[in-house]
């Protein structure tokens, strides 16, 4: 039986240094690309772009023929971000910056690169969150009744219910977050006060008029939603006593945020419930007690 051949590296700085110096080289290059709105033209190496990516390989097809290959257009995608991506596949590392990051990420999900999606994803998490949330923001109506919303895990729901820029009137959030909370206890065979309970504090009860706070308890006491406070300070899911023949037990088992609500409409001042979360939203949906509260947008 023939023993096993050794087997030998090389230097992979040299390699991968050699192999970087190919990038958008027309030396040897056999296929080029017109991309970005700027139709900058980018050159590259059809073999081995084909071998590493499964994209591109159905993209280039067959060998070229005779004559000079025509141009491969690819508009959509700004030419730094394609550089990035051919940097990428030629030496299996890249430089990312801030500024395009989010480009990169949408080439390397359009051409199957999940190795790079992966390092795009956890670079710009930072500025994809803000880009999300800012979308999210100008189109808050649509957004709440998309399935993408009903899917969000319960730390990417949180900043955008501490947005103060939500096109959204508080009633709407609490239904939304309602919703929400259902198909998560659903998928996870939890209670919904439990899954809710992450995220529920960052809802703006003092907004709601006195009406609304009411039809919320009630509803509260049929399917929990708030978690309760109970008097050692452990949060459970409960049902909700009542505000008025039952103001003693109410305080006792505290639902913080219903109490804190209100206190501001008993007091008629917004001090009283200034350690909650009771901002106006850009959406909000102006109510007679807004005037005795100092709840100005900011």
């Amino acid at each position: 039986m023939e023993s096993p051949g050794l087997v030998v590296h090389g230097q992979s700085i040299p390699f991968s240094t050699a192999l970087r110096n190919l990038v958008n080289n027309p030396r040897y290059s056999d296929v080029c690309f017109v991309v970005g709105q700027e139709r900058q033209e980018v050159f590259a190496h059809r073999c081995l772009l084909a071998c590493r990516c499964n994209f591109f390989q159905r993209l280039l097809g067959t060998e070229p023929g005779l004559g000079e290959p025509s141009p491969v257009v690819l508009s959509t995608v700004p030419a730094e971000a394609f550089l990035a991506v051919l940097e990428f596949l030629y030496t299996n590392s890249v430089k990312l910056h801030r500024y395009s990051v989010l480009e990169v990420l949408t080439a390397a999900v359009e051409y199957g690169l999940e190795e790079l999606r992966e390092v795009a994803v956890t670079f710009g998490l930072g500025l994809l969150q803000e880009r999300c949330i800012a979308f999210i923001e100008a189109h808050s109506q649509e957004a709440l009744r998309t399935r993408g919303f009903l899917e969000l895990s319960s730390a990417a729901l949180l900043p955008v219910l501490r947005s103060d820029k939500l096109c959204v009137d508080e009633a709407e959030l609490v239904k939304a977050a309602r919703s929400w909370a259902r198909v998560g206890a659903a998928v996870l065979e939890r209670p919904v006060a439990e899954v809710a309970a992450p995220v529920v504090r960052e809802l703006r009860l003092p907004l709601l008029a006195p009406a609304e706070l009411s039809a919320l308890e009630e509803q509260n006491r049929r399917e929990p939603f708030i978690p309760v406070r109970t008097p050692r300070g452990d949060e459970e899911p409960g049902p909700l006593p009542g505000t008025s023949d039952c103001l003693v037990t109410s305080f006792l088992l505290q639902v913080e945020q219903i109490v804190e609500a209100w206190k501001c409409h008993a007091l008629r001042r917004g001090d009283a419930a200034r350690g909650a979360p009771c901002r106006r939203r850009r959406g909000t949906l102006p109510r007679d007690h807004h005037r005795f509260l100092d709840l100005h947008f900011r």
